[in-house]
């Protein structure tokens, strides 16, 4: 009909009715009709599936139109050092800050709001701190400090700059409204840490390059946030300076020959100046010496000349060793002739293994017969 306006409401909404920008009503499902030929009037349709009143103007519209909200609205407010947690059906299903007012819907199911007082406790109970985490993961929720430490780890919570407690393994859950919070987690297993490319001067005046390596565990969190700030950079300056100081007091033979005492140096020196902070060295290594490329060629051919008279010492042995066995052996068969005529027979079975065809005269008998002789005629010319 002409100057009448048409308003549809469904069963899980509700209708804001305002004329001339003020609320007159509240409309509840239904379809309604309204003569409106100036068009005076405009509806907001709210849905009931959020439990709290999201209009801008709510908290003013619930003080200025009581009697049009009492029956739709509950209106809550909260104090400075209080929170609201907002239960529809026993489950948790919103919270609300402090020093805030809020507005819910009463129907179709209505909200318990259940307060509690943050301003002595800023660590959330378990049970509920489980069903904040849950319902964190749908929605956000604001003043909540949820985290997590692994295990083998320690976690140190400072409020407002100042360490509060420690924090052993899990899942802890604080409030954060008035707080700045913060959370430093901090590693309890074996570490390493790596100093690269030191370039130091040995006792005889050689230039290395020298990477190390070292293995370390932080045993007191507590003491080592209280003693430095940057522990990882403290920690790797005192290395440095052990590295250099376990290097410039040896030669370059010294080095090379006791890599691994090396290491060891170090660490005792180190170990010592770290342990006041909470910080256990376990281990050090030299991974790598590094020589410049005229110092690596001057040792290459030192190795080369060493290698060579140790071969040069080993061949002259086995000359003398050899020269000594055939003396042995001329001394034996002068004194034994049946061992004089198998190292002929040995001598005749090598040249016939190299000749292919041998003409033999007075048979293979005679061979064997005038071999004797012919030394003997040997000796005799000599």
């Amino acid at each position: 009909m002409f100057g009448y306006k048409r308003m549809v409401i469904a069963r899980h909404e509700r209708g804001l009715l305002f004329r001339n920008r003020s609320l007159e009503a509240i409309l509840g499902p239904g379809i309604y009709r309204r003569f409106d030929p100036l068009g005076r009037l405009q509806l907001e349709v709210r849905s009931l599936e959020e439990i709290d009143w999201p209009h801008p103007q709510a908290d003013l519209l619930a003080r200025t139109a009581p009697a049009s909200c009492k029956s739709h609205f509950q209106r809550v407010e909260i104090g400075a050092q209080e929170v609201g947690l907002v239960y529809v059906d026993n489950l948790l299903q919103g919270l609300i800050p402090p020093a805030t007012q809020k507005v819910f819907w009463t129907a179709p199911r209505p909200p318990r709001i259940e307060r509690l007082n943050i301003g002595e406790q800023l660590r959330i109970p378990d049970p509920l701190a489980q069903a904040l985490r849950q319902l964190a993961e749908k929605t956000q929720l604001p003043g909540l400090f949820l985290r997590e430490i692994p295990d083998r780890h320690q976690g140190l919570l400072f409020v407002d700059g100042k360490r509060a407690e420690s924090l052993d393994p899990g899942f802890h859950a604080f409030w954060n409204f008035h707080h700045h919070l913060q959370l430093e987690i901090v590693d309890l297993r074996d570490q390493s840490m790596e100093i690269t490319g030191q370039e130091i001067l040995t006792k005889d005046r050689v230039s290395l390059r020298l990477n190390l390596t070292a293995g370390f565990q932080v045993e007191d969190p507590v003491v080592l946030y209280e003693s430095l700030g940057n522990w990882r950079a403290e920690l790797y300056r005192q290395l440095q300076f052990g590295l250099r100081q376990a290097v410039g007091t040896r030669t370059l033979d010294d080095l090379l020959e006791e890599k691994e005492s090396l290491g060891r140096a170090i660490r005792d020196q180190v170990a010592p100046k770290v342990a006041p902070y909470g910080i256990g060295l376990r281990e050090t290594g030299v991974k790598d010496i590094i020589l410049p490329g005229e110092m690596k060629t001057i040792l290459n051919r030192v190795v080369e000349a060493e290698k060579q008279a140790q071969a040069n010492l080993i061949k002259r042995r086995e000359e003398t060793a050899a020269t000594r066995s055939l003396l042995n052996t001329a001394k034996l068969m002068e004194q034994n002739p049946l061992l004089r005529r198998l190292k002929e027979l040995e001598s005749l079975e090598r040249i016939t293994e190299r000749i292919d065809r041998i003409t033999v005269f007075n048979g293979l008998e005679g061979v064997l017969q005038d071999l004797l002789p012919l030394q003997r005629e040997e000796k005799g010319s000599d």
